[in-house]
């Protein structure tokens, strides 16, 4: 079953929060920096502390990972921690578990996605160590890569990280799990005591 586009639109926001309020809850992450084209997701994310970086051109998010890095090796950073939006399963433990594999750099952590051939979390440290080669095949080329440089691999498979929301079949995997994605928005709900 397809979302219509306020659905999608509205499954987006959700998801998104969802990792912001994550990444925000570990206090070893210091800067939460999200690329996106879409203005009213970078400024949702300025809403939950994040810092912001508008994605222009043609859709790529290989450069515009590349793009952010360079704005990230600013802030003075180990490593950076790339994370997309769209992994609904994700949880803190998840993301500390990608972060202690991060010691005695250099390193690449990589969370594969469940088919393992994307990549739906990775961890690069020293910041800039690899290039970022996500898409098709994207797991073996980070994997390839890491060697090459000489760093340290380390993969984390785990089914919270391994699920992310590509495909429709994606949606229906998660949809009996996680109904509250699916229902519409209300910010005026109050949780039962």
């Amino acid at each position: 079953e397809m979302l219509s586009e306020d659905e999608r639109a509205d499954l987006n926001r959700r998801l998104l929060v969802h990792t912001l309020t994550i990444l925000g809850s570990i206090p070893e992450i210091e800067h939460i920096l999200v690329i996106s084209r879409d203005p009213a997701a970078l400024s949702l994310a300025r809403n939950h502390g994040a810092r912001t970086v508008q994605e222009n051109g043609t859709p790529q998010l290989n450069v515009a990972l590349a793009r952010a890095t360079v704005v990230v090796k600013n802030y003075h950073t180990h490593g950076v921690l790339i994370v997309p939006a769209d992994l609904p399963l994700l949880t803190p433990e998840d993301v500390r578990l990608m972060l202690d594999h991060a010691t005695a750099p250099p390193v690449v952590v990589v969370a594969p996605d469940r088919h393992k051939e994307g990549t739906n979390c990775l961890l690069i440290c020293p910041v800039g160590l690899i290039e970022y080669e996500f898409g098709p095949g994207s797991f073996q080329k980070h994997c390839a890569q890491a060697i090459r440089a000489g760093a340290r691999l380390e993969i984390v498979d785990l089914p919270s990280l391994a699920l992310d929301m590509d495909l429709p079949e994606d949606l229906d995997q998660v949809s009996r799990e996680l109904e509250h994605y699916l229902k519409p928005y209300d910010d005026t709900q109050q949780e039962a005591s």
